[in-house]
């Protein structure tokens, strides 16, 4: 630290440190020409609604968590309702989520007549946290959704052990989590029930997608028939009835999306490879500063759907909006996570989701006020998101490094400046 001292920040009037010339390189997804040719074969089929690249992609996802079936969606919110639907989850059921996840974690459910049950989220990985899991399970709870948040796979032994032990279902979603693992286990493999995203912005992308996986054949024949009417005629249970109408949804991936999944998803392990070295060069420097960069803790391999430090004021010195403002005067690319907190949402806290849940204003329903998480706020009010320097070179890294620690190094000098009415308005 002693040589961050001699170099003033530009917030305090120094030159700034990051140079603007050198790439953040932000552009994702990284296509090839194996993503053009694998369009173009699909549009000389002609075959543009139920081609059998379809199959193959699920076979895919099949061979990477280890789970007996795959069922490709449209996106990952049509497969996280078919997850909620496959498991029975019906009229007054609660399920328990964390608010510090994106919105179709929960939300799906309520059209199910499904109540999500908001739970705090614990600082170590940023998961669903098992303590307030075990608070808050009634006689009406029917599952857990577990969510590997930005790629950290949760306390994954912690939570199968309440369910197991109060008879709970657990959803997991992994939509961060293509190629994370815990204990050696894949993402994907640890729910009754699983979910990706092949989202534009995941780390296996597919433009628009989702995959629901699982091992029970009942689960993947409800999913199918919820919204894959193509597969019902198929089945070999008692479901096939309905081959001739479904139940009313069609939730199927188009063969275009399917194709570039599936180019994208033989490109992971490369893609995160180099998202984690570059990430992991600039996350040891921040570590010796007192950023928190989540790092493996030996039972986990974690991916970078996002690069999310927590910079605790305690050991920087600064409240991280203050934070922030002297890395922007660095040249610092530097923000809030992308997710706002569920349980804070107008949805919620003004009751729109009654209209759904068909509640009447009496009704019991979980508390849903915007002061019900505490720990989880006070964390998510520490994160800072940094970009993924998909393509950014060593120069750069250091440069922010250089960043954090001229900062912290003066940080009462900075924090007097921020405090000004000028700067903290």
């Amino acid at each position: 630290m002693k040589a961050y001292v001699q170099t003033l920040p530009a917030f305090l009037g120094g030159k700034p440190v990051v140079d603007p010339a050198l790439p953040v390189s932000h552009k994702w997804p990284i296509l090839t020409d194996a993503d053009e040719q694998a369009v173009l074969e699909i549009l000389r089929d002609g075959n543009l609604s139920t081609h059998p690249v379809i199959h193959r992609l699920e076979e895919d996802y099949r061979r990477l968590t280890g789970r007996r079936w795959a069922l490709a969606h449209c996106n990952g919110t049509t497969a996280l309702l078919a997850a909620f639907f496959a498991a029975g989850i019906g009229p007054g059921d609660e399920v328990l989520v964390p608010s510090a996840t994106f919105w179709a974690s929960a939300l799906p459910m309520l059209w199910l007549g499904a109540l999500p049950v908001f739970c705090e989220s614990e600082p170590e990985r940023l998961g669903i946290d098992p303590e307030d899991v075990e608070k808050k399970i009634t006689p009406k709870t029917r599952a857990i959704v577990i969510v590997h948040l930005w790629g950290l796979p949760c306390q994954v032994d912690r939570l199968r052990d309440i369910a197991k032990r109060h008879n709970l279902l657990i959803i997991e979603d992994a939509s961060h989590a293509h190629g994370a693992a815990w204990q050696g286990l894949p993402a994907g493999s640890f729910g009754d029930i699983s979910v990706f995203s092949l989202q534009g912005d995941k780390l296996a992308p597919g433009g628009e997608g989702g995959v629901l996986l699982c091992d029970d054949d009942r689960y993947f024949e409800q999913a199918a028939c919820l919204g894959d009417i193509h597969r019902i005629a198929g089945l070999k249970g008692p479901r096939r009835r309905f081959a001739a109408t479904g139940f009313g949804l069609k939730t199927r991936i188009a063969p275009l999306s399917a194709a570039i999944a599936r180019t994208q998803l033989a490109a992971l392990t490369a893609n995160n490879r180099t998202r984690g070295e570059n990430i992991r060069y600039l996350a040891d420097k921040l570590e010796a500063l007192g950023i928190d960069t989540f790092p493996d803790d030996g039972s986990t391999r974690r991916v970078y759907f996002e690069f999310i430090v927590r910079a605790d004021p305690r050991k920087t010195g600064l409240p991280v909006d203050a934070l922030l403002a002297a890395l922007h005067a660095e040249g610092a690319q530097a923000s809030a996570p992308r997710y706002p907190l569920l349980h804070q949402q107008p949805f919620f806290t003004e009751g729109h989701f009654k209209t759904i849940a068909r509640l009447e204003d009496g009704f019991p329903y979980p508390d849903y006020r915007r002061t019900a998480l505490p720990r989880t706020e006070a964390v998510n009010q520490e994160l800072i998101r940094l970009p993924l320097f998909l393509g950014a070179g060593r120069d750069l890294l250091d440069q922010y490094a250089d960043a954090f620690g001229r900062i912290i190094a003066h940080a009462p000098k900075v924090l007097a400046k921020w405090e000004d009415s000028s700067y903290n308005r």
